[in-house]
């Protein structure tokens, strides 16, 4: 595969991720219901729970969806910030036409991802304890950051090497 059909490959499964993501955050409450009613967990079964290790998030993550029933059941609307959150991965997602299209050209939109997957952790680390967000949890949070930028350092090393093959010197 030569190094353009690379980074439009590369590219392109960021998009599908980025989507695929924001997608998830539509249906959340119906998501956290399905999961707890395939594993069989409901509040009884927490307090068997008591003393496993994968207890606390388990507990924390039955109270988001406890929570998320409660707030849209009562506050509808506030289920809109989900909205929004999901509109913003897909407008991200389209932000890399540019690099898609003209890697070169637009390789600054490369460069402005992998500085958003930085800016992840010091999100994380100062509002997740605000938020009363378990550690473990701040620590998943922290894994889009780590695992998104990765396609991104190997997409921006393919797109110099593009340049040196187009004899494009900076």
């Amino acid at each position: 595969m030569d190094t353009l059909k690379k980074i439009r490959a590369i590219i392109a499964f960021y998009m599908f991720v980025l989507v695929a993501a924001g997608i998830t955050a539509f249906p959340v409450q119906w998501e956290l219901e399905t999961l707890f009613a395939f594993c069989g967990i409901d509040s009884s079964s927490l307090v068997e729970m008591e003393g496993e290790a994968l207890q606390p998030v388990i507990s924390w993550l039955y109270g988001v969806k406890v929570g998320l029933t409660e707030t849209n059941d009562k506050y509808p609307y506030l289920a809109y910030g989900y909205d929004w959150l999901a509109f913003a991965h897909i407008v991200i997602a389209l932000l890399f036409v540019g690099p898609l299209r003209d890697p070169v050209k637009n390789k600054w939109i490369i460069y402005w991802a992998m500085c958003a997957c930085v800016a992840i952790f010091p999100l994380a680390f100062i509002c997740g304890p605000i938020r009363q967000i378990p550690f473990v949890w701040t620590l998943i949070d922290c894994s889009f950051g780590f695992f998104g930028i990765m396609p991104l350092i190997l997409c921006a090393r393919l797109i110099k090497q593009y340049e040196v093959e187009l004899g494009i010197k900076e």
